[in-house]
């Protein structure tokens, strides 16, 4: 990578959703863009996720959210069901992009990362996967970054994008401590049943559970189970039948998943976890972006929110300012306590779903959507 001092020169690390969607908004404001990426091209985690109305708005931004309507599944609903099988209540999410347009999208995970890796290569962005950043410091104005091939870039903008056990986190010296919170989250694809329309999250009498179509032909199925430890871990060829075991409990419509998780390849089981940066987000020309820098629970639906929205405002910023340290720091002030708020509400609906007091968090989830949709 050129290190003309002159240059706008960034490195990210980290090829995730952050990650991609900072170096295709830094590249369309006349960044050059390298990212490194310690796993391969096709090493994406999990099945799916959802594209709530601020990451249509900010996909919208960057003209990515038709393609991802196209190839996902646009909803604008989430209905709640009691652990008897009766809903109690829809909530209509507000369309942010337009009215004609759904309020979100269900997406599978490697159809958004192909989306967003397509994207910044069109716009010039150079991929590197097998390195990462191993050591880095502050160069005058520009960062000096050794990779772990030892290959050394000197750059003027460092991005940390390298989710929640960020290593860049580290290099700058930034604290978070993860916490853990007595739940794992499971996730399978399997055949859309034809009423999934929209999400639908079932109350259980030990977990929660759910179904999120991301195409007109699949949708994945999600349970997060209460009273485990973080140290759980199940052979491969234990979990379909476990998520089955889990998801009995359950109302009709979830109880016809089951015979469809039997014929899943695959199952997917993660640990709740959380963090949040409390203090600078950055050093110098360094800074964390994504889970690398606030990880919400997964019951909001918002992590990837947060981390496209991450992107956008960070490209927006650092063209406002003329250095790139006040950019940083101002983007951080814009970030810092909107994605505060996301985390600790996430936490508070873990703890009332362990309380089985699931009437109380319907109405949180409800307000925070309504809190996302501000303007960022």
């Amino acid at each position: 990578m050129d290190s003309d001092r002159s240059a706008r020169t960034a490195l990210i690390v980290g090829a995730g959703v952050a990650g991609l969607t900072a170096a295709t908004a830094l590249a369309r404001e006349g960044w050059q863009v390298e990212v490194v990426e310690v796993g391969p091209p096709d090493a994406t985690s999990g099945w799916g996720l959802c594209l709530t109305g601020p990451s249509l708005r900010a996909l919208d931004a960057l003209s990515l959210a038709d393609t991802c309507l196209a190839e996902g599944y646009g909803m604008s609903t989430i209905t709640h069901v009691d652990a008897h099988g009766e809903p109690v209540g829809t909530v209509r999410l507000p369309r942010l992009i337009d009215a004609r347009r759904p309020a979100m999208a269900g997406i599978a995970r490697p159809v958004l990362h192909r989306i967003l890796y397509a994207e910044a290569q069109r716009w010039g962005v150079v991929v590197r996967h097998g390195a990462t950043a191993a050591a880095m410091d502050q160069d005058g104005e520009l960062v000096r970054v050794r990779l772990s091939d030892g290959t050394v870039r000197t750059v003027a903008l460092l991005v940390g994008a390298d989710g929640i056990r960020s290593a860049t986190r580290g290099l700058l010296r930034l604290v978070s401590s993860r916490a853990f919170h007595g739940q794992m989250v499971w996730r399978a694809l399997v055949p859309r049943p034809r009423w999934a329309t929209g999400i639908h999250q079932f109350a259980g009498k030990t977990g929660t559970a759910g179904l999120v179509p991301v195409s007109k032909e699949q949708a994945y199925v999600f349970l997060t189970e209460n009273g485990v430890g973080l140290d759980g871990r199940l052979p491969e060829a234990e979990l379909a039948p476990r998520l089955r075991h889990l998801l009995e409990p359950f109302p009709a419509r979830m109880a016809e998943t089951l015979p469809l998780i039997s014929a899943s390849e695959a199952v997917v089981r993660r640990p709740v976890l959380t963090h949040f940066v409390e203090g600078a987000w950055q050093r110098g020309g360094a800074v964390l972006i994504g889970d690398a820098a606030h990880a919400p629970a997964p019951q909001m639906a918002s992590g990837a929110a947060l981390a496209i929205e991450d992107g956008l405002v960070l490209a927006r910023e650092l063209g406002r300012h003329d250095s790139v340290g006040a950019g940083l720091q101002t983007f951080v002030r814009r970030r810092r306590q909107r994605c505060r708020t996301l985390v600790e509400t996430s936490v508070r609906i873990v703890a009332l779903e362990r309380a089985r007091r699931h009437d109380e968090a319907y109405p949180l989830i409800d307000s925070c959507h309504r809190l996302m949709a501000e303007p960022v």
